[in-house]
């Protein structure tokens, strides 16, 4: 269908279309611009992405040689996690501990008897204690949900209560101690006394503590200190026994060898003596056997020097004491060592030949009991944790120990009558997930370098990693800078590090990235023969047995293998990670060279869009001139034609 010719709207010469053809051919060198700017675009882009995996691959060799290298991290490895665990910090020495957890630290928890529903607490001034730290508020009266509210709100870090059901019907009130230890007892003064007594929750009972020694006593060697209890004592629940001491060993040296018998005394031989001359008789001569000096005692070492005796006239030893200069406490529940006995004195006998005992703060005391009253219905008490260690007993207020162990922090979960053993070791698992970090990162960098500098669509195919999206994205950056020398010089230093050879404490068995299963094997997987093109590429595999075992055997090795001091300037020079730090350097660092390739680019493209904007104005005044041109040309072609039918019209008539 030809076109419609309307005046005033259409041109009947269509030179709408005559001047967007001719625009066409004169918007080709902007187009061409604006590709430019779009290839230019493209390539700023690759070069900021390969800056930031070469930045990924810097930081993963600097976390392999710097001071937080993974392979100075020590980790605590427990044989009952439900007993005993820990962590540990980069100077904890490597070593192996055996613990036995008899105790832990707990907290007094005290509950009350079941009370109404409706049960008032009176107004008055309530005053908790624990430890050395107290709590003191005026109440004015209310229900126990209310107080106990009010405890806890008032009680910070040292206090808590609630209310609990623990018949129906009724109501419990429970406070609880937020401090472990058995220095921390939970205290009642003034109306919280009245109240803890009325509710059910204390009992006032007379004390059965007994300070038998204070003042320190020396207890020679071959000696024996008793010390007697009167009246005697009955075993009991809550009944404890304390004492402290130190010892002092003596060397051999200390002891003087007993010399000869002096031999008999002879009498004078006498003298006389005239006219001024003194004339002596000869001295009596006695033979005497030649000295023999006496075998030295055997030597005795015992530990076991303390011992319990009962009014039926049976004994306990208590467990073994260790040696220290300095004074440590032992304590004990005697309802575990003799239940139902009547104690009627506590002796230590010395039987050592060359260990001095000196003894101190002998006490026995009921831990149950606080200031004269006793918790009826203790959910839990306040008791420090004990624990042995390698044989030696140790205690502590809190479950956390941080002081018994160098740089390594203990948590006690619960007790166990078996021995659990601790091992602080150096975190295998931190160092391989580091190695396998820098790996992943090198080969991801790796392939951006070959599918930038190479124009083969099965360098993609290979990188079976990739998801779909990936690999699209990555065809378009396919070959894109093929030739660029820069990449292809970066590419063959970063593939010549993988294969060099780094000086190590072990350098013939511990020099190459193979020998920890680190390489770029290039057989075809599954045959001994042949090779496999995909694996040329340059790619790193790992070999997690090998690796492993490097690990576990030769970890030192392993760690100068990415960076060693070689010079003893406690700066790192050698090795893998050292190189690739300094390999990857100049190209992220600031001002580096990919800094100046984008700042290169964004130059042209600055240049390309004002050529663009230049072009543009162009255009628009050429298509101006070509629509006044051409409508010039359209106002004449109409004149010519009106002309030329008034001519017609005129012959017409003319003829008529």
């Amino acid at each position: 269908m030809s076109d419609i010719y309307i005046p005033g709207v259409k041109s009947r010469y269509d030179t709408d279309k005559l001047i967007e053809d001719l625009m066409k051919v004169e918007r080709i060198p902007k187009e061409r611009a604006q590709k430019n700017v779009e290839n230019l675009k493209t390539e700023k882009t690759n070069w900021q992405d390969l800056g930031r995996r070469m930045a990924g691959l810097r930081e993963s060799a600097r976390n392999l040689y710097s001071f937080q290298s993974p392979f100075t991290e020590r980790v605590v490895k427990s044989a009952d996690e439900s007993v005993i665990y820990g962590t540990a910090g980069r100077d904890a020495a490597e070593q192996e501990r055996s613990f036995i957890v008899k105790q832990i630290a707990s907290a007094d928890r005290f509950l009350s008897k079941p009370l109404p529903e409706n049960y008032t607490v009176p107004p008055g001034n309530y005053t908790f204690g624990v430890g050395k730290e107290s709590l003191s508020f005026t109440y004015r009266g209310g229900s126990l949900k209310d107080f106990a509210e009010a405890i806890t709100k008032r009680g910070r870090d040292i206090l808590r209560a609630d209310v609990i059901t623990v018949e129906p019907g009724t109501r419990s009130l429970v406070i609880e101690g937020l401090k472990t230890g058995s220095a921390n007892r939970l205290t009642f003064k003034e109306d919280a006394e009245k109240l803890a007594l009325s509710a059910g929750m204390i009992e006032k009972i007379d004390s059965v503590s007994r300070n038998l020694l204070s003042d320190p006593v020396n207890i020679p060697s071959g000696s024996t200190k008793q010390l007697k209890i009167s009246p005697s004592l009955p075993t009991k629940s809550g009944l404890m026994l304390s004492y402290e001491i130190a010892t002092r060993v003596k060397n051999d040296a200390d002891e003087e060898a007993p010399g000869p018998p002096p031999g008999p005394e002879l009498p004078s031989a006498g003298s006389i003596t005239y006219g001024g001359i003194t004339i002596e008789n000869d001295p009596a001569a006695v033979s005497l056997p030649s000295y023999t000096p006496p075998p030295k005692p055997k030597r005795v070492d015992t530990m076991d020097v303390v011992q319990l005796s009962f009014s039926d006239g049976t004994t306990k030893l208590l467990p073994p004491i260790t040696d220290s200069t300095e004074y440590k406490n032992y304590q004990f529940r005697i309802a575990d060592i003799s239940e139902g006995k009547t104690i009627s004195s506590i002796s230590v006998i010395n039987g050592n030949t060359h260990r001095d005992i000196l003894l101190q703060n002998v006490r026995i005391y009921d831990s149950e009991a606080n200031e004269g009253l006793r918790p009826l219905r203790a959910v839990s008490t306040a008791q420090d944790a004990i624990l042995s260690m390698d044989g030696i007993q140790v205690t502590r207020s809190s479950n956390t120990i941080d002081d018994l162990i160098p740089s390594v922090k203990l948590t006690l979960k619960g007790t166990s009558d078996k021995t659990v053993k601790i091992n602080v070791e150096p975190d295998r698992q931190a160092s391989k997930d580091a190695i396998i970090s820098l790996i992943a990162n090198y080969n991801r960098l790796l392939a951006d370098l070959n599918v930038l500098t190479r124009n083969d669509d099965k360098i993609i195919q290979e990188l079976t990693y990739l998801s779909k999206d990936e690999q699209e994205e990555m065809k378009k950056k396919l070959g894109a800078m093929q030739g660029d020398s820069t990449l292809n010089t970066f590419k063959s230093a970063l593939q010549r590090l993988a294969t060099s050879s780094y000086p190590t404490a072990l350098e013939r068995e511990m020099a190459l990235l193979a020998q920890i299963g680190v390489s770029t094997d290039v057989r075809k997987a599954g045959s001994s023969q042949g090779y496999d093109a995909s694996r040329l590429r340059g790619y790193l595999e790992i070999d997690e047995k090998v690796l492993d075992q490097a690990l576990q055997t030769k970890l030192p090795a392993v760690k100068e293998l990415f960076g060693k001091d070689t010079d003893g300037d406690l700066i790192v020079d050698s090795g893998f990670a050292f190189a690739l730090d300094n390999l990857i350097r100049p190209y992220v660092q600031t001002g580096g060279i990919i800094a100046l390739k984008t700042s290169g680019i964004d130059s042209r493209i600055g240049q390309e869009e004002k050529r663009i904007e230049s072009l543009d104005k162009q255009l628009a005044a050429k298509e101006q001139s070509l629509k006044q041109q051409y409508g010039k040309m359209e106002g004449a072609l109409n004149s010519m034609e009106k002309t030329s039918t008034s001519l017609d019209q005129f012959s017409k008539s003319s003829n008529q």
